[in-house]
């Protein structure tokens, strides 16, 4: 009796020690409409969807946590066992991370006020003194600021997409950069009437395939177990649509 005691009390210690070892993941990220929206309490979107769908396909299950861009990348590149989305895959941050797989693909450029039209810029060489409201650590801040604009001048830093579009309605700034079909989802979430937007002006250098992507000092097999995860899942008709844009 006090050997098979002895025996039980052993397998629940080894149980519990290896439960303890278990890697605990985390997602986290910012909302971003249509890609990362709350809904009844709850992190969705279309992105999302694909993030849940791989970690469902790896047998793996997390909270998602909705953060301001930077803190959600901070937290990223100094945590193990992070993973973050939607992340653009710059050569600077190429080696800083796993790469998962794909989300998204945004084709990003200047976004107005419909009644704003005095704004027809044909290049973003021809803004002026125009303001545009830009998230902090974002890469398309980046990208302005190496066409020579300043934060603080025509550039307007935000915490998120929707702080920068909640400047935009009160007229705080000229543009805000976003993706085309973002720009009636957004107008929802903002109680904002159909059409009080325009995408005038596409950047091409802004276009991307962004990804879910593992923090660098993530357990090796976690990142293996997801990357072949993402690959079953990009078969499916969800991803197919949401990187063409249907959504």
């Amino acid at each position: 009796m006090i050997k098979d005691l002895v025996i039980v009390l052993l397998c629940a210690f080894f149980s519990l020690a290896a439960y303890a070892g278990e890697a605990v993941l985390r997602v986290v990220t910012e909302l971003s409409p249509p890609h990362q929206t709350m809904k009844e309490g709850k992190v969705d979107g279309v992105s999302t969807q694909i993030v849940r769908a791989t970690l469902q396909q790896a047998g793996l299950d997390s909270r998602i946590e909705v953060y301001p861009w930077a803190r959600a990348f901070y937290i990223a590149s100094s945590t193990p066992n992070v993973l973050i989305y939607n992340m653009a895959r710059t050569p600077e941050r190429e080696q800083e991370f796993h790469w998962i797989g794909p989300v998204a693909k945004y084709r990003l450029g200047l976004v107005r006020l419909a009644w704003r039209t005095d704004l027809k810029p044909n290049h973003i060489k021809d803004l002026g003194s125009a303001v545009i409201a830009v998230q902090r650590g974002d890469f398309a801040t980046s990208y302005l600021q190496q066409q020579g604009m300043r934060i603080g001048k025509e550039l307007q830093l935000s915490a998120d997409i929707l702080e920068s579009w909640r400047l935009l309605i009160k007229g705080k700034v000229d543009y805000v950069i976003d993706d085309q079909a973002a720009l009636a989802l957004m107008e929802q979430q903002l109680s904002q009437p159909e059409g009080a937007t325009r995408f005038v002006l596409a950047i091409p250098q802004l276009e991307q395939i962004t990804y879910l992507a593992a923090s660098k000092a993530t357990d090796p097999q976690l990142v293996e177990k997801l990357q072949q995860a993402h690959l079953q899942v990009q078969k499916s008709q969800l991803y197919q649509n949401v990187m063409a844009g249907q959504f």
